[in-house]
């Protein structure tokens, strides 16, 4: 593969990919060499991930890349999920398995928290939309209902935190990952000691916060012997993986919104400082950290989450290929059934088909009987999720915007992309499908001297691969069907009192 080689890890809630990265005649080329499975486990009435059972997979892609590659790499790096953290006592050994940021004891201690310190105050310090699974809250729920793990709590250490001190030894936090905690203040750049001191919890167990692009150190010798893999330094790449995504978007200028689109949706615009105001205060929008100390202010959307969990239940009959099902939506009836992606009861419902007719129900609807209909609902509400986000956006930054790019897995779902472009009457250009790799692997290069800026990177990117565009159809019916989803919106929000 030559010396303009880089090993990205994307380790996402559902599964992880190891992905070689060539950089050649200014495009990039990429190639999966590794997937595993990733889920959470069931601890008792708790949910969290394995981290050991993670890293050996890891190693396992580690050992499979060097096969494949048979030259060394010149470095590489690893992005993960947001907010999920584990404890490390004073000898550096993990306390025990982090919890999930699915656990259902986040509600109860996001609601206990905030009684302690104002929402209003906690959003000035942070600029970070309310999501109960924040680390802020997790950590308050450790501190209140774990104290034997806080008692022995000497490190902090954030997913990819834990997965690249493990190939190292060395601790240390990369930035937009910390932005993604709500423990971290971005006009102080640092972290925030009127929260830990709400917490109780003592400020010295966070890391040291280090730029996208810092090399963190060599791979241990025990790890290289064991994989194969050549001793190459570790890159703090953008780790949380939206940070790694956001930088793939192939575009210039500032007339642009994107959406990372997987099983979450982040629908955002590229900021050079955080917008911390009561107005997005009141939208709850959050500000996070990317690339260069730049800002992404966006909004978390419940995303494929449905679809996927759907799927799921739909395996066990029938097992469909995720594109054959994505065109069942055209087989349905359009605008027959609406419902709120963020409803908090399809966070993690035993059963989301039940969900969704659940929904339908409470707000006067009847309910979808077959594949088809579940699906376009789905996607129609989606689309329409992003509409509202995108108008509350637009007010918000006062930024005229003219395209969105979608990037992640969502950009290979075309029903969506014209679903999207439908409803917000602009185009929309999807595209890389790998995004976060991408993001990944060229911020490595730029540790390396390859890239000498943000701007070359996102040229190199779009000289890549091939992207896709959607232009608006339709755009009447989708206006005549948008107030009554949001009058569907409404109604979660305030109970969903069924409709007379």
């Amino acid at each position: 593969m030559g010396r303009n080689s880089f090993l990205a890890f994307d380790i996402g809630a559902e599964s992880g990919r190891a992905l070689i990265g060539k950089l050649e005649q200014n495009r990039i080329q990429v190639q999966e060499v590794y997937r595993f499975q990733n889920s959470m486990i069931s601890r008792g009435p708790h949910l969290k991930w394995d981290v050991h059972s993670l890293f050996r997979e890891i190693k396992s892609g580690m050992r499979k890349s060097a096969q494949e590659s048979q030259t060394p790499f010149e470095c590489m790096g690893i992005d993960t999920w947001g907010v999920d953290f584990g404890l490390l006592n004073q000898k550096g050994e993990l306390i025990s398995l982090p919890f999930a940021y699915r656990d259902p004891r986040n509600k109860k201690a996001m609601d206990a928290f905030l009684r302690i310190k104002s929402r209003e105050n906690v959003y000035e310090l942070t600029g970070i939309q309310f999501l109960q699974f924040n680390s802020l809250f997790q950590l308050h729920a450790l501190k209140t209902q774990n104290p034997e793990i806080m008692d022995h709590a000497s490190h902090l250490l954030f997913m990819p935190d834990i997965f690249n001190y493990f190939l190292t030894g060395e601790m240390a936090t990369e930035f937009s990952y910390a932005t993604t905690s709500q423990l971290f203040n971005p006009r102080k750049d640092g972290w925030e000691d009127q929260l830990f001191e709400a917490l109780d919890v003592p400020k010295a167990i966070m890391q040291e916060v280090r730029t996208a692009g810092h090399k963190l150190g060599l791979i241990k010798p025990s790890i290289t012997e064991e994989t194969r893999f050549s001793p190459s330094p570790v890159v703090l790449t953008a780790a949380h993986d939206t940070a790694s995504a956001v930088a793939a978007v192939p575009a210039q200028g500032k007339d642009w919104a994107f959406i990372s689109s997987g099983t979450w949706s982040i629908m955002g615009v590229e900021l050079d400082s955080p917008l911390i105001n009561e107005k997005s205060y009141q939208l709850n929008f959050t500000n996070e950290g990317g690339v260069g100390h730049r800002f992404r202010l966006s909004k978390n959307i419940t995303g494929l989450w449905l679809l996927q969990e759907c799927k799921k239940k739909w395996d066990q009959s029938q097992n469909r290929r995720y594109h054959e099902l994505i065109q069942e939506a055209y087989a349905a009836e359009p605008f027959k059934f609406l419902v709120d992606p963020d409803w908090e009861m399809f966070l993690k419902p035993r059963d989301m088909t039940e969900a969704i007719a659940r929904f339908c129900q409470k707000t006067g609807q009847t309910s979808p009987e077959n594949i088809s209909e579940f699906v376009r609902s789905i996607l129609e509400s989606l689309a329409f999720k992003y509409k509202m986000v995108f108008d509350e956006l637009c007010s918000l930054s006062r930024r005229s915007i003219n395209r969105v790019h979608i990037i992640g897995g969502g950009s290979l779902n075309q029903v969506l992309c014209q679903f999207t472009a439908d409803a917000l009457g602009l185009p929309v250009i999807a595209g890389p499908g790998e995004a976060t790799a991408v993001g990944n692997i060229m911020i490595q290069a730029m540790a390396e001297n390859k890239m000498d800026s943000i701007e070359t990177m996102r040229d190199v990117i779009s000289n890549s691969f091939d992207l896709r565009f959607y232009e608006p159809k339709n755009t009447e019916e989708w206006d005549e069907n948008y107030p009554r989803f949001q009058e569907m919106c409404r109604q979660a929000r305030t109970g969903l009192k069924s409709q007379k």
